[in-house]
């Protein structure tokens, strides 16, 4: 092996190695009810709370949620359940039972990172 073919192997291995300890930790896995939640907010909330649109407060965002989680979770659930602001009752799902709402509250609260 000339020494060329060394330091290029050298080098490849080295990316490697580097290019493994990099990647991304997987995501923790969800309960099943955080898992419903997640569902059911893809499907009928994440349009509005996914942007902002309208004043929702985004999926994650401390400064947004905190202030809305200091009211309660039965406060949130109400909200959601008969419409707040600009939000539709339900997020414009009718369908949606009393338990899925709570699902789709408690999954968007649990994003919520502290600072």
């Amino acid at each position: 092996m000339t020494r060329i073919q060394t330091l290029v192997s050298i080098a490849a291995l080295t990316m490697g190695i580097t290019a493994c300890s990099d990647s991304e930790p997987e995501p923790p896995k969800l309960s099943p009810e955080l898992k419903q939640g997640q569902d059911i907010v893809k499907a009928n909330c994440f349009v509005c709370h996914g942007q902002g649109i309208n004043g929702a407060p985004m999926i994650g965002n401390h400064k947004a949620w905190s202030p809305r989680i200091a009211q309660g979770m039965d406060t949130l659930v109400e909200h959601a359940s008969n419409g707040f602001n600009m939000m539709p009752a339900r997020g414009g799902n009718a369908n949606l039972s009393d338990a899925e709402i709570r699902l789709a509250v408690g999954y968007m609260v649990s994003q919520v990172e502290t600072p």
